[in-house]
């Protein structure tokens, strides 16, 4: 008898470790940029991507903003070659990070995106900075 999990049967332990190994290329998650922003140097540039407006009124400490559609050739050229970026918007349901994401891999740039975004970072125990100008 099988479950609606073993219906299917898992890949083969190589094929498995490929995918996960490539996944995480690809992605990281709240936890490891939490911890990697309190390491010093800083080996990753992390953009928000959403609206100066969103992250005016809190964002990761250490973050800039670029909103997704501002990421041109032209302003990422001030960042050193090689650079990591680690992109995130407001959580799952948004895909600006995965907007961001192309355009910077686009431009050829190394990449990664935050998965959780604001949410996992808020589910994780995290705090946002307000911006300055956003603190009452």
């Amino acid at each position: 008898m099988t479950t609606h999990v073993t219906e299917i049967p898992a890949a083969p332990a190589d094929e498995a470790l490929r995918h996960f190994e490539a996944k995480l290329t690809l992605e990281t998650d709240c936890y490891d940029v939490h911890a990697s922003l309190q390491a010093d140097p800083e080996d990753f540039v992390l953009i928000d991507v959403r609206s100066p407006t969103l992250f005016a009124e809190g964002h990761i400490d250490g973050a800039i903003n670029i909103p997704h559609g501002k990421m041109t050739a032209r302003r990422m050229a001030g960042f050193p070659d090689g650079t990591t970026f680690v992109v995130y918007c407001a959580g799952p349901h948004c895909n600006g990070a995965d907007k961001g994401a192309i355009r910077l891999a686009r431009l050829g740039l190394p990449v990664k995106l935050m998965i959780g975004g604001v949410t996992g970072w808020l589910d994780e125990g995290f705090v946002l900075t307000p911006a300055p100008s956003a603190v009452p």
